[in-house]
């Protein structure tokens, strides 16, 4: 493998890879062309993403094996899915986006992760994680009939292995016994010691057409011999188990077959190769390096995962804080206050502001990885127990944890704080990302409160009187940095249910915001001589402000980053409903649709949630 020191800033010259506009150009190639592919390609998407910005650690581990996929199988009629898909830039490198990669994730571009409605290649939509082998289940039973010779293969890595929907696919898998390849692409290097040596040489044996024969008709010799079979079989698992951590897998009904070197191109051929060929679930584990071939990335995997354009990252930072940053000064200074708040992450530790709780109240910290439903009924356990929990996830991975938080929190009235980070239009990693639904799916749960904070200020306010209210409450914010609002840093809080007044003017016509828009509905307001109230709280509402300022006016228009349908403008339509206060109403959020990826701007342009298109539509009503 070619070593990089940095990423390079002039476009690499790639002859093998120029070469290839689609994976069936690659199938003739020898091991050593394959070999001089992946140094170009490994180049290549060190350029391309230093250009574009986005998942860098990931596709670069699983250069090779990509290569491989695409060698061995005939895609896209073969199968291919990838868990979540941060990992997928150099398979869409590969089949026939090359000269597209550089607008990945911006408007209009190739999106952040593998879709079916951009390439054929691409076998299942993505984005959310521990997915893969569940939808590839489904596909190869659905082929089983019409398409015997078709191959399926998931690759997931070792995170989203730690997600119950994984192992229930597992399980399933197992039960049923489709002819499927699956990968664990295990870049932890928790067990790396386990790939060479014994480890490798056992994997070999046990994926050779040799041993399968010799298994197969050893069996139909021993099967007359149930307790000689039995024998036999056990002595194979009790053998894995001695130099590869398979047994779980063995014992869900799969075999087995790993570790083995994921950059290694010939050793993967070989191995791979033959359990095409192979009856039944396979489990193949694959040990990579995230960041591999970047020196800076292979040492830091973290900062890696993901990264801006070149030439951003050489710009001056911003002095602003993001929204995760006024949650990582209000939590840690809150459990400077209580002894019993606890914080609970589903794998988003760096992304949701838990890095300085984590080091400083380590036993107070939990990230129980990729395993939302978990982190939910866990906080319900230890706030029974009375316990303060703080759930931090974001708003789109909440949605996987919705019975748990019906169910567990809110039926019992526990006290849960949940930190909702990415609310409403998040930018470029599309509407599998957004968080445009949490207000929709929250308020019509009894006993829940719901936050929707207009600044950096209002957030550290309502997260403070989130923590200290009985019940479950949501308090949202968007992604990355807002108005830059001073910030108070006293741990004071406001009246749950409370509004503020902003502007009054026009008496018959009230414009209320609800959430991190505010800024453009001063802007409306001002311009248009309208009443403006903040409204805070999606739920309860505010009802004596709703009552004086609606009783008497003409129009009210609500405004949200969120969906409309179901949203904060349809629990004020319910409001005036049950108080017999007629009026007429003008609801702004999201649409019923899903917004491609863009920045956020552009996609609360395509929202029409700018200050000229929201003057326009009110315009007309008035």
């Amino acid at each position: 493998m070619k070593i990089f020191k940095e990423i390079p800033a002039k476009k690499p010259i790639t002859p093998l890879l120029d070469k290839v506009e689609i994976p069936a150009d690659i199938r003739s190639f020898s091991i050593g062309e394959l070999q001089t592919l992946s140094d170009e390609l490994r180049e290549f998407l060190l350029y391309s993403v230093g250009q574009s910005g986005g998942h860098l650690g990931g596709g670069l581990g699983v250069v090779e094996l990509t290569i491989i996929l695409h060698y061995l199988y005939n895609t896209p009629f073969d199968k291919l899915v990838w868990d979540v898909g941060h990992q997928a830039y150099p398979h869409k490198i590969l089949t026939g986006r090359k000269n597209e990669i550089e607008t990945i994730r911006k408007k209009d571009g190739l999106a952040p992760f593998p879709s079916i409605n951009e390439s054929d290649y691409d076998s299942f939509g993505v984005g959310h994680s521990s997915t893969s082998i569940s939808a590839l289940l489904g596909m190869a039973v659905a082929a089983a009939e019409s398409d015997p010779e078709k191959k399926h293969v998931a690759v997931i890595g070792d995170g989203a292995m730690t997600a119950g929907m994984a192992f229930e696919a597992l399980s399933h898998t197992g039960h049923i016994k489709p002819n499927v390849l699956i990968i664990l692409n295990d870049n932890d290097m928790s067990i790396s010691e386990n790939v060479g040596g014994l480890s490798n040489y056992f994997s070999r044996i046990w994926a050779s057409k040799t041993y399968k024969g010799i298994k197969k008709s050893g069996a139909s010799f021993l099967k007359p011999l149930p307790q000689a079979y039995h024998l036999a079989r056990k002595v194979e698992t009790q053998m894995k188990a001695m130099v590869a951590p398979g047994t779980i897998f063995e014992e869900l009904g799969l075999n087995y077959i790993g570790p083995i070197d994921g950059h290694n191109l010939k050793e993967m051929k070989d191995v791979i190769s033959n359990l095409k060929e192979f009856d039944g679930p396979q489990f193949l584990h694959v040990i990579t390096k995230k960041g591999a071939g970047l020196d800076p990335a292979e040492a830091d995997r973290i900062g890696f995962h993901a990264i801006g354009k070149i030439k951003s990252i050489k710009q001056k930072k911003s002095n602003k804080k993001k929204y995760q940053d006024i949650f990582s000064d209000w939590i840690v200074d809150m459990a400077d206050k209580d002894k019993d708040l606890v914080a609970i992450t589903p794998a988003m530790r760096e992304g949701s502001g838990l890095v300085e709780f984590s080091k400083k109240f380590p036993d107070r910290y939990f990230d129980v990885a990729i395993a939302e439903q978990h982190s939910v009924t866990f906080g319900a356990g230890l706030a029974i127990a009375g316990k303060k929990p703080v759930v931090a996830i974001y708003s789109t991975f909440l949605q996987r944890a919705y019975d748990q938080l019906i169910h567990d929190v809110a039926v019992q009235n526990l006290n849960v704080t949940f930190a909702l980070d990415r609310a409403g239009l998040v930018g470029e990693d599309g509407p599998t990302h957004s968080g445009n639904y949490d207000i929709a799916y929250l308020r019509c749960i009894p006993n829940m409160t719901i936050c929707t904070p207009a600044d950096e200020n209002e957030t550290r306010l309502m997260l403070t009187s989130a923590f200290n209210h009985h019940g479950p409450v949501s308090v949202r914010y968007p992604r990355g940095e807002g108005p830059n609002v001073k910030v108070d840093e006293k741990l004071e809080t406001v009246d749950i249910g409370k509004a503020r007044l902003i502007a009054e003017n026009n008496t018959k016509v009230i414009l209320l915001n609800f959430g991190s828009l505010l800024h453009l509905a001063e802007k409306v307001s001002k311009n248009l001589k309208l009443t403006l109230i903040d409204m805070r709280f999606v739920k309860p509402l505010d009802k004596e402000i709703l009552i004086k300022y609606l009783s008497n006016a003409d129009l009210f228009i609500s405004l949200e980053d969120g969906s409309i349908m179901g949203g904060a403008g349809s629990a004020v339509q319910e409001f005036c409903s049950e108080n017999k206060i007629n009026i007429k109403s003008l609801l702004l959020g999201i649409p019923d649709s899903f917004i491609d990826h863009a920045t956020r701007e552009e996609m609360l342009d395509e929202a029409g949630l700018t200050a000229d298109k929201i003057e326009s539509k009110i315009k007309e009503l008035m």
